[in-house]
């Protein structure tokens, strides 16, 4: 290949008028982020040729390849790197699936080296949920990640500066050039922090929905299918679930709210959408750790540890080698009211009904809104979060309510919550005749991408 092809400036063209990239080629131009050769500008500029012209099944593998090389992988040793597993969102209101999901697949004996993000825009981070609990670290070291993994099970950590670094800087120039709503550079970017876990099987929850980035099955489909190929491509064994994100899962939206749901689940009373969530996506990676020869056994086996505290005795066995006091912890896994341990702001406003009727939808998308405007959530990068405000849903769709029910409470930081917010939440509700009976709550799962 002749050598001026190698080019920055030649390989922003290729892209800009259509064409393709070598893996040579995609290898060289992410070599060039990471030693800063390339400049922002022209980083820019390739990541807007991509958004427009999108990027074929090979290059985004040699893409996804070429981010995972920039940096170091996870490694394990050879008796159980065979059972290390993991599962993403692609982010969703009220989605704290996560937290039960990690320790439950631990407890059945797999490995979870669970790398997370925070929240931007209204997508709720799982890290800053997590921080929720006083002393909980996110910050591990590859070492760390390495010791709680092999003696715990399971853990939820942030990515260190050595895995991935590419992303980091792709992802900084993307969010200020508009990119960030490009399918090829999603999929790489999930993927390729998935991959450099070094994993054997990967879950991907992709949501479809108002509450999320994909509104329409045709953009979740292209997604789901484009991160099934790409890691399939990698050698890793990949399962898309496409599921519903018009109502928020469960009944918390926020931080510290979404941890005490997500501790009723690992009680085996959480809400029926958030375990059967959990079931199945857990489930399915037991197919795939070769734990179980079937998914209904899965999602027995998930169900089983959800209810007879094995889940949960991981849960707390995770916490305390992620920081948290044993005392604090016991405490947390153990008290009638989690918040005496968890924070929660002592203003708060309930939201009621004006009509009679059935519950038909509630806006998911609005929930977040109000949880970020009231800080719960960020609209830039790096900005602190509040964990002690979130919304508290008493009904969910399906249910029968009266005039003057209260269906929300809001926790706000200040003593009134704005009447604003009151009005968005209120009719965020939908109401409908009680005689329609055809829009009782179903499952949220809408599609499975498999090649297994």
């Amino acid at each position: 290949m002749a050598r001026n092809s190698f080019r920055y400036p030649d390989l922003i063209g290729i892209k800009r008028d259509g064409g393709s990239l070598t893996r040579e080629q995609v290898k060289h131009f992410i070599d060039g982020v990471v030693s800063q050769d390339v400049h922002d500008s022209q980083l820019g500029a390739m990541l807007m040729a991509i958004f427009f012209n999108g990027m074929n099944e090979e290059e985004i593998i040699g893409l996804t390849d070429s981010m995972i090389n920039s940096g170091e992988s996870l490694s394990w040793p050879s008796e159980w790197e065979h059972l290390v597993v993991d599962k993403h969102s692609s982010g969703g209101v009220g989605d704290k699936v996560s937290l039960p999901l990690a320790p439950a697949l631990a407890a059945c004996g797999l490995k979870v080296p669970m790398i997370s993000g925070r929240s931007l825009g209204f997508t709720g981070g799982t890290l800053d949920k997590l921080e929720s609990i006083p002393g909980f670290r996110t910050a591990l070291s590859k070492e760390e990640i390495f010791k709680v993994v092999d003696e715990v099970g399971c853990c939820i950590v942030a990515q260190t500066k050595s895995i991935v670094p590419a992303d980091k800087i792709v992802y900084s120039i993307r969010d200020i050039t508009g990119t960030v709503a490009c399918i090829p550079l999603i999929a790489s970017s999930i993927v390729s922090k998935k991959a450099a876990e070094n994993l054997k099987a990967l879950v991907l929850d992709v949501k479809c929905g108002k509450g999320c980035f994909n509104k329409t099955m045709e953009v979740a489909e292209e997604l789901a299918n484009s991160m099934v190929r790409v890691g399939e491509g990698l050698g890793i064994k990949t399962t898309a679930f496409i599921t519903e994100m018009d109502n928020p899962i469960g009944k918390a939206v926020g931080n510290s709210v979404e941890v005490a749901e997500a501790l009723q689940c690992l009680d085996g009373n959480g809400p029926a959408d958030l375990e059967e969530l959990v079931c199945k996506q857990a489930g399915e990676l037991l197919v795939l750790g070769k734990i179980v020869a079937s998914f209904d056994e899965g999602y027995q086996k998930i169900l089983s540890v959800l209810h007879d505290g094995s889940a949960k005795k991981k849960f707390k066995e995770m916490i305390i080698a992620q920081g948290v006091d044993k005392s604090v912890a016991e405490t947390f896994c153990s008290a009638p009211n989690v918040f005496d341990v968890l924070p929660l702001s002592k203003y708060k406003t309930e939201i009621n009904v004006d009509s009679e009727g059935v519950i038909t939808a509630i806006n998911a998308e609005v929930c977040a809104q109000v949880t970020t405007a009231l800080g719960a959530g960020r609209t830039k990068p790096g900005e602190p979060v509040l964990h002690d405000v979130g919304i508290h849903i008493h009904n969910r769709v399906g249910d029968h309510v009266s005039v003057g029910d209260t269906c929300m409470t809001v926790y706000h930081k200040h003593e009134l919550l704005e009447d604003g917010m009151k009005t968005q939440l209120a009719n965020a509700i939908t109401v409908s005749n009680p005689s329609n009976s055809s829009h009782l709550e179903k499952s949220r799962f809408l599609r499975k991408i498999s090649n297994h």
